[in-house]
């Protein structure tokens, strides 16, 4: 069959990209390829399953949008389609005097965002909010939410499905070629004549960018995130989200404490650089995909400016000690025999040539192929609005 429109990943960002552009033009033929048996297998299936408010991104950025509009456009989404969430809020606590001095910064970015009734939390308040929490002075976030973005994901899918879009599970690309006025995408099982291809392979994108013939400035570089679970005699000491201040100059939230819509309370995660691409447990190891991230030149410069931020990571990873002292900052009472081991993710961050972890979404394109080659969190939240985006595009090439 001759399609219209072929998206690369069924990930949420590539559910939700699917959606919009059948939403925007019902009659086109429109096809959803993923390599593994279901979908939201990877980064979907792997976070934290927080609904951000967008606090955090730089006003007018890419980030900054979609996640605002992304977050009416998600709550909307999960309410036509009996999806539950919860809106809980999030304490974002300053544990030290430099921590407090960036709150400011954080609530004019946040009311910049379009966020209302934030509210700054003196240290004699904190426990108000978190009767456990410990530090100087915070911000509190009414915004901020819980769901389960595999559901999300499968619910996606599903009504894209009844649309008459189609679906197809078990297929991993490994050919694109470009014809006189389309293109052909091979799978290990079949092939695809389509008008346009939209890669939003997440952790793959950049290698199936490679595929269509792109030149590309940025490499993925994965990063696992490793999470504990609090016993659960222990919940208690987490009402709902708990954050630390981020560090502006490193593209990580820092570990933290999140409330699950399932009712479990995770702690973490870290930013460790992984050695394989999907690779989940600190054993997997693919030696081709990281002499990939080591021969690029940007990650050596990354290297080099971050390794002993890298290094106080691994150190996390490899000591429970160590993980549980970084959490004490946020609650102190929190003992190492409280946590239990979690689940982990893989962040696909795009780090460019010249050395930068590049921090806002990036798209490029060209007259046949749309390549999402950046698109960390908040994508989960922002993938209504990125999958709008998405469809505009599209609409333009066809």
């Amino acid at each position: 069959m001759q399609h219209d429109v072929v998206i690369i990943g069924g990930g949420i960002v590539g559910l939700a990209s699917a959606w919009q552009i059948q939403s925007a033009q019902p009659r086109l033929k429109i096809a959803v390829l993923e390599k593994e048996g279901g979908v939201a297998r990877h980064q979907t299936g792997h976070n934290s399953g927080v609904i951000h408010s967008g606090i955090y991104y730089k006003p007018g950025s890419a980030k900054a949008l979609n996640c605002v509009r992304g977050y009416r456009l998600l709550r909307e989404f999960c309410d036509a389609n009996g999806v539950p969430y919860e809106i809980c809020g999030k304490l974002l606590v300053a544990t030290d005097t430099r921590e407090a001095e960036a709150l400011p910064g954080l609530h004019e970015r946040g009311e910049a965002n379009g966020l209302t009734g934030i509210r700054h939390v003196p240290q004699g308040e904190l426990t108000d909010y978190e009767p456990t929490v410990a530090g100087l002075e915070a911000l509190w976030i009414p915004q901020t939410g819980i769901i389960d973005y595999t559901r999300v994901t499968q619910t996606l899918a599903e009504r894209f499905v009844e649309r008459g879009g189609t679906l197809h599970l078990g297929e991993k690309v490994t050919a694109i070629t470009r014809r006189e006025a389309s293109l052909e995408i091979v799978t290990d099982r079949a092939a695809y004549p389509t008008r346009l291809v939209i890669n939003c392979g997440g952790l793959q994108s950049d290698l199936i960018a490679s595929l269509s013939g792109a030149a590309l400035d940025v490499r993925i570089i994965p990063f696992r995130g490793e999470y504990y679970k609090l016993r659960d005699d222990r919940k208690h000491l987490v009402r709902n989200l708990i954050y630390p201040v981020p560090d502006p100059a490193f593209p990580f939230l820092g570990v933290h404490f999140t409330r699950g819509i399932n009712g479990d309370v995770e702690a973490g995660p870290n930013a460790v650089f992984a050695f394989r691409r999907e690779g989940y447990r600190k054993s997997d190891i693919a030696l081709k995909e990281l002499a990939g991230s080591l021969l690029w030149p940007g990650f050596r410069r990354v290297a080099g400016r971050y390794w002993r931020t890298g290094a106080g990571e691994f150190y996390r990873s490899y000591s429970k000690r160590a993980f549980t002292r970084a959490l004490q900052r946020l609650i102190p009472t929190l003992r190492q025999d409280d946590l239990l081991p979690g689940g982990s993710g893989v962040r696909a961050q795009a780090c460019s040539r010249d050395g930068k972890l590049v921090d806002d979404f990036l798209i490029q394109q060209d007259d046949r192929v749309i390549n999402l080659l950046n698109a960390p969190s908040p994508a989960a939240t922002s993938c209504l609005a990125i999958g709008e985006t998405i469809a505009r595009m599209a609409q333009g090439h066809l």
